[in-house]
């Protein structure tokens, strides 16, 4: 039977699974269902709502460690998922300024769930199961763009508009998913050894519950202050610096897969009455090129003949292919036409199968990016992980919200320039710091 730790992390990512098919479905399909509303006193930009939130969260990064460290992991994810559930509710019954407010709020409740996922995973872990725990997770959280991106193919397949009453029993079931997300956070247990550790110290001091909280805090805003300095110390390292443009390529791709594409592929009349539900089929296919990729370049690079530079190489290849075939494929004004869809014709005759595979490639190659950013991160940096997560997660959030910014008023071709430049630049300084790092390897060992 399994032990509690195991069941605190399979309950942790039930939780994650269901806030996120609520959420990523609700990011892929923002600014599509923001231009289908019969509301003419809405001003809201499915864009910029998404822009504000990753803008937020790459600032809220720097806080959220020290409220976690106060009021536990249990009750951060708790609350955050309460502010997310807050979010799409909006979409029952949007109005502009709950549109924006509850964008702020899902920013700082974005890094708050992230960072006490971390604490807590790594808390109900050991060495010889940390990387079953973190793979149970990660195979959990990745079936999220699965569920909820099939209910709108199923729904909006067919159709050419977006009836009020379909939007709101999609967002209403989105709800109620995220709603069971937050609540499956409460029967979440302490670890025995923590129960342990806090029964000695119930035993030992007879402190009240506010001069404990007090101690929390003071001792987390020590940390926060410690990690600060740590973070500008890194920030500063040419290994930082350099693996900087591929961080700010891993946001602006992103932000394309997440919520561009699929309103680009929403926005081609070509495709007729299947353009809405292309929209839900893009993104599991996606989510099975994450998955597909995820689990593929975990297994060859344990083989340590099989370099990271070799899977970056083969993440920028594939990009790259899909950029071209998405070049060819859809109106350059898709991105940026507001009511109705477009009738520019493209390069090529639009084709629901290259579309497809384009969204294949975007998933796979977004898994090449992250899965070697997180592992040159963690040998590079073994006993200074988080703070340098926390500038990974920094730099590609904030690039994730300029790219949304921008995303509204670039045509497809510039858009798709700018993720080329910084893809080829990204990756040729990836192999330099992997050049880098086998210098001062082959140093040690002379």
């Amino acid at each position: 039977m399994a032990d509690r730790r195991t069941i605190n992390v399979l309950v942790l990512g039930v939780g994650f699974l269901f806030i996120f098919t609520a959420f990523t479905t609700c990011g892929n399909v923002a600014q599509t269902v923001v231009k289908s509303l019969r509301n003419d006193t809405f001003s809201g930009s499915g864009y910029h709502s998404l822009g504000i939130i990753y803008g937020v969260f790459s600032f809220a990064n720097l806080l959220a460690p020290m409220v976690v460290a106060v009021i536990g992991p249990k009750i951060a994810m708790f609350l955050s998922g309460l502010l997310y559930s807050g979010y799409i509710a909006v979409f029952i019954v949007p109005s502009t300024w709950s549109f924006y407010l509850t964008s702020v709020l899902i920013g700082v409740a974005a890094a708050m769930l992230w960072t006490a996922q971390g604490h807590f995973l790594v808390e109900n872990s050991d060495a010889s199961t940390i990387n079953r725990n973190t793979g149970m997770f990660w195979a959990l959280l990745q079936c999220s763009m699965l569920f909820g991106n099939l209910y709108i193919y199923l729904d909006w397949n067919g159709r050419t508009e977006i009836p009020d009453s379909s939007r709101r029993n999609i967002f209403l079931s989105l709800l109620v998913a995220s709603v069971l997300g937050t609540l499956s956070f409460l029967l979440l247990r302490k670890s025995r050894d923590e129960e342990e550790l806090l029964s000695e110290e119930e035993g030992q001091s007879l402190l009240s519950t506010g001069v404990t909280y007090r101690s929390r805090a003071s001792s987390a805003l020590q940390e926060a202050k410690s990690e600060c300095k740590t973070i500008l110390q890194l920030l500063r390292t040419k290994t930082i610096l350099l693996l900087s443009p591929c961080m700010a390529y891993s946001g602006l791709e992103l932000s394309f897969y997440s919520g561009v594409y699929g309103t680009c592929l929403g926005a081609t009349a070509q495709f007729g009455d299947s353009a809405k539900g292309l929209i839900g089929i893009s993104g599991i296919v996606v989510g099975i090129g994450e998955i597909v990729g995820g689990g593929l370049f975990g297994l060859l690079c344990q083989n340590n003949r099989f370099r990271r530079t070799s899977v970056v190489f083969l993440g920028m290849l594939v990009h790259f292919v899909a950029i071209y075939l998405i070049f060819l494929n859809i109106p350059d004004d898709a991105p940026v036409v507001f009511h109705g869809g477009t009738q520019s014709q493209p390069f090529l005759s639009p084709s629901v199968s290259v579309a497809l595979l384009c969204s294949f490639l975007l998933g796979l190659g977004d898994s090449c990016f992250n899965t070697q950013l997180y592992s040159v991160l963690g040998c590079v940096y073994a006993e200074r992980s988080t703070p340098a997560f926390a500038i990974f997660k920094f730099i590609q959030s904030v690039f994730a919200a300029v790219a949304f910014f921008y995303s509204g008023a670039l045509l497809l071709k510039w858009q798709l320039l700018v993720m080329v430049v910084l893809g080829f630049v990204g990756t040729l300084c990836f192999f330099a710091v992997e050049r880098m790092q086998g210098f001062i390897t082959d140093l040690q060992e002379y």
